[in-house]
């Protein structure tokens, strides 16, 4: 299992994301870091344990409230060992064709419709699929939900009323896409408790989680990663 934190950034500001009420949004509360600035938070997520993958959700460029792009770009320049997948709402393969290495787009479904699909293809692959669901259903291009052609090989599965809401992950969904498209990579998204979900997530076939709410409350402890990891850092 490969934990991901995931750094939801608002205003300048490492926020807590609930259920997708974005307006709501405060600054995190942690156990790790002493506030909510990013360089703060990640060094506290690196104390906690050598992760090599971000996810960083700019959420004002995500509501088209401005964006965040000088700061991401000056953490990845910061820290080149690491790789950053970075959601920022409809992205065109112009926007990220001269970004670092070390940046890889996160596309969401809810920022594509089907007359803007065909732009994937100009990603050559090279992106993260997020299929993005409410509590209602899926959002975006119903045709993007329909057509693996246009997948990667990775996909998250995110879905937006289980972030944040202690409710566990979504099984039963995960599994009906596991078992439908055996030849890609889900990734789980929303509602990660702690150590024993991530246990079941990996016994369905997932090995690869989104976590944010259970590293900062400290239901996830480092032991526990290093556990599901398969390997030890020192202190």
């Amino acid at each position: 299992m490969k934990i991901i934190p995931v750094i939801d950034l608002k205003n300048n500001r490492v926020v807590h994301a609930k259920q997708g009420q974005r307006d709501e949004y405060q600054p995190v509360n942690s156990l790790l870091s002493p506030n909510a600035d990013i360089h703060q938070v990640l060094e506290a997520f690196l104390n906690l344990y050598a992760f090599d993958t971000f996810y960083i959700a700019d959420l004002n460029a995500i509501t088209h409230q401005g964006d965040h792009n000088d700061l991401i770009r000056q953490l990845m320049s910061e820290f080149p060992e690491l790789i950053f997948w970075v959601d920022q709402g409809y992205q065109s393969n112009n926007h990220t064709n001269n970004a670092p290495k070390n940046f890889l787009p996160v596309l969401g479904s809810e920022c594509y419709q089907d007359n803007t699909l065909d732009e994937l293809q100009n990603f050559k692959q090279r992106f993260i699929l997020s299929l993005d669901y409410s509590a209602t259903g899926p959002l975006g291009s119903n045709r993007l939900f329909a057509d693996s052609t246009l997948w990667p090989e990775q996909i998250i599965l995110m879905n937006l009323a289980y972030v944040g809401s202690h409710q566990g992950p979504n099984i039963n969904q995960l599994q009906t896409f596991i078992q439908r498209y055996p030849n890609k990579q889900f990734i789980a998204a929303g509602g990660v408790r702690d150590s024993n979900d991530l246990r079941v997530l990996t016994d369905i076939g997932v090995n690869h989680a989104l976590v944010a709410s259970a590293l900062h409350s400290g239901t996830i402890k480092r032991e526990d990663i290093e556990k599901l990891q398969g390997k030890k850092i020192p202190l």
